[in-house]
């Protein structure tokens, strides 16, 4: 069995270093990408696995489509230590906005509830962060995830009109910053771990303020030490991979 690779001596490369022509990816490599709204994650590997030239290329922690910002590729023996990365820190911008829910609890789902939310101040979404989004605490996933259930991704499921009991999950919120309130839309700064979706701390947000909310927009801005401002989009990486190939 392969034996992962500890991040320290895995080559990354990103905004202010790139692979030479002569660099063998298939003993292992990093690469930064920012992804782009409406790029699945396995959207971005597709396309990089072909500029890369590394058959053996994943990403280390999905977005959501409506989601961008950093998407970690892992390619050759690289590989065998994305769970090394899965389970270093994440930090989000997560604009919330206040007074309806929907089916996926963000954008993309129908409505299907409205509530006031001209009660709701800063100090009141300060005080709820610290009591009860602060810490190890307990998550329910959303039915519209990729979890699966008796051999099914959940969101199948939610597609047929199905939903069924999911058990809450341990993850672990360091730290939240309201970087601004302009109601009812609350941008949030948040530093969270593995397994956590924002997703539903927007919706459960929304109930503890005693109204509804989804997420209307998420960056994911760094995952560990590794951050967006390193970043390429998979159309910059590729052009900048198509220099080096053929110069």
């Amino acid at each position: 069995m392969a034996i992962a690779i500890p991040l320290d001596e895995i080559p990354v490369y990103g905004k202010s270093n790139m692979p030479s022509k002569d660099t063998d990816l298939k003993k292992g490599a990093i690469f930064l990408i920012n992804k782009p709204i409406e790029w699945s994650s396995f959207d971005v590997v597709k396309f990089l696995r072909k500029r890369i030239r590394v058959k053996k290329t994943g990403h280390a922690g999905t977005l959501d489509p409506l989601a961008t910002g950093m998407l970690i590729l892992c390619c050759g023996k690289a590989t065998k230590s994305i769970s090394f990365i899965q389970d270093l820190p994440k930090v989000y911008t997560a604009e919330i906005t206040f007074g309806k829910s929907t089916t996926t609890y963000d954008a993309e789902g129908e409505v299907t509830e409205e509530a006031d939310w001209d009660h709701i101040t800063k100090e009141k979404i300060e005080a709820i962060l610290a009591e009860e989004f602060t810490g190890t605490v307990e998550q329910i996933p959303p039915m519209y995830s990729a979890l699966k259930y008796g051999g099914k991704k959940l969101y199948e499921l939610a597609r047929k009109g199905e939903e069924v009991v999911r058990l809450p999950r341990q993850i672990t919120f360091h730290d939240h910053k309201i970087v601004e309130f302009d109601p009812p839309k609350l941008t949030l700064k948040t530093t969270c771990s593995k397994g956590t979706y924002i997703r539903s701390l927007a919706r459960d947000l929304g109930e503890a303020l005693h109204s509804k909310a989804y997420l209307s927009a998420l960056e994911r801005t760094a995952i560990g030490h590794f951050l967006i401002e390193d970043a390429l989009t998979p159309h910059e990486m590729g052009d900048q991979l198509k220099e080096i190939w053929e110069s």
